[in-house]
Formats: structure tokens, C-alpha cells, sequence
């Protein structure tokens, strides 16, 4: 090499998010508890500051990302099913369960480890709040298309709640497939399915019109 002539600096290899991503489920699992700073993840895992940043503004930003994955990758899923369309109401919400379980298999150990934050289905952890607004979109959808098919009930006020009710279950199916120990999950199988079907009789037309349609007979009884 000719004297003067300055080496070739070696350059860093390039990390997309998806790698940050991969990396902080690794060194969370293995640590198991979050790294202390963002300099020290970095350190960790051979990159520098900025290229963290340029990606996330914190670790809280990072999980949401991950949750909110969870759940588009679920949707992305479900609606390259060219039958998905056909589908009825109480059939995309099985699918949907039965495709985000599948999906969360890839990184059980750390959804695990997340979701023991999660107590009260009405106070999430930041984490799952992303995920939660792509959720609630979806099922909004699902629930409008349900009630335009009489599917689902038309109830003043109450059908206004539906999508808390749906969001409730959704806890109810993470915390019952974090605990459950049969092969392949299929405890978790008979859950979804069992659950889904109590939900659709509540949020259908069924025994709660019936038992509203016999309270106004009654009432108007007393009346006569």
C-alpha cells in the first residue's frame, strides 16, 4: 500500500429493527429481566447508541412494537385466507384466536415472561396497548358485520360494550394459554372454542332477549 494513503475504515454491520427486535427477546430471556440502559443493551449486543435510537425512542417503545406485531401479523394472516371474507362473526374471532396462539408459539418464553405484568383486564401494561388498538379496530369491524348479519344483538347501550367484552376475553385467552402445559396446547384449543361459542350466545340473539322479552311481558301484566 502506498504511503499516505489512509485504510478503508471497517464499517459496522447494519441492524434493522426486526434484528433490535430478535436481540432484546434473546437478552431479556436470558437475563430474564429488562437490560439496565439502553447504553448497556447496546454494548450487549456490539452496536452503538444511535443505532438503537434510530429505531426506538426506549425499551417501552420496543415492546409496544413487538405486541402491536403480534397482532398485525395475526390480521395479515387471517385475511390472506381467501375464505376469510365468508366467514361469520363468531368465526373470525375463533380464527383470530386460534392464529394468534400459532404465531405466539415463536416466542412463548417471552410472551410468558411479559404477560405476568398483566393482572387486571382493564389496566394493561404499556406494553400491550398497541396491540391493543390494532385489536379493537379489528374486532370493531367484526362486531359492525355481525350486527348488520343479526349475528350479534342490537342492544341500546350495551352492544356499545361488546368490544370491552371481546378485549376481556382476549386476556382470558393469553393468561389460560400461559399456563397451559397440554401437548400442543390443545387445552388451549378447547378454551378458545368453548369460550368464543359462551360469548356469541351472550352477545347473540338468544336467552338474554328472551329473558328481556319475558321481563316486558310480565311488567306489562302488572299493568293490566
Amino acid at each position: 500500500m502506498e504511503k499516505g494513503k489512509k485504510s478503508a475504515k471497517k464499517k459496522k454491520p447494519t441492524i434493522n429493527t426486526d434484528q433490535i427486535k430478535a436481540m432484546y427477546i434473546e437478552y431479556v430471556l436470558e437475563h430474564e429481566k429488562k437490560p439496565a440502559s439502553v447504553y448497556k443493551f447496546c454494548k450487549a449486543i456490539g452496536i452503538k447508541e444511535d443505532a438503537f435510537y434510530k429505531s426506538y425512542g426506549s425499551f417501552k417503545a420496543l415492546e409496544k412494537a413487538i405486541w402491536q406485531e403480534y397482532a398485525e401479523t395475526t390480521i395479515r394472516r387471517l385475511k390472506e385466507d381467501s375464505n376469510y371474507p365468508s366467514f361469520s362473526a363468531r368465526e373470525k374471532v375463533l380464527a383470530f384466536y386460534f392464529t394468534l396462539v400459532e404465531s405466539l408459539k415463536e416466542d412463548r418464553s417471552f410472551v410468558i415472561f411479559q404477560l405476568k405484568k398483566w393482572k387486571i383486564p382493564a389496566a394493561p401494561p404499556a406494553f400491550i396497548r398497541k396491540f391493543r388498538k390494532v385489536f379493537n379496530v379489528w374486532a370493531e369491524e367484526v362486531i359492525e358485520e355481525g350486527k348488520s348479519s343479526n349475528e350479534i344483538a342490537k342492544r341500546p347501550y350495551l352492544d356499545k360494550r361488546y368490544g370491552t367484552i371481546l378485549w376481556f376475553h382476549m386476556h382470558f385467552i393469553l393468561k389460560f394459554w400461559s399456563k397451559d402445559d397440554s401437548p400442543e396446547f390443545e387445552k388451549t384449543d378447547e378454551a378458545i372454542e368453548k369460550s368464543v361459542n359462551l360469548a356469541f350466545d351472550l352477545i347473540g340473539k338468544g336467552v338474554i332477549d328472551n329473558a328481556f322479552e319475558f321481563g316486558k311481558f310480565l311488567f306489562q301484566q302488572t299493568k293490566d
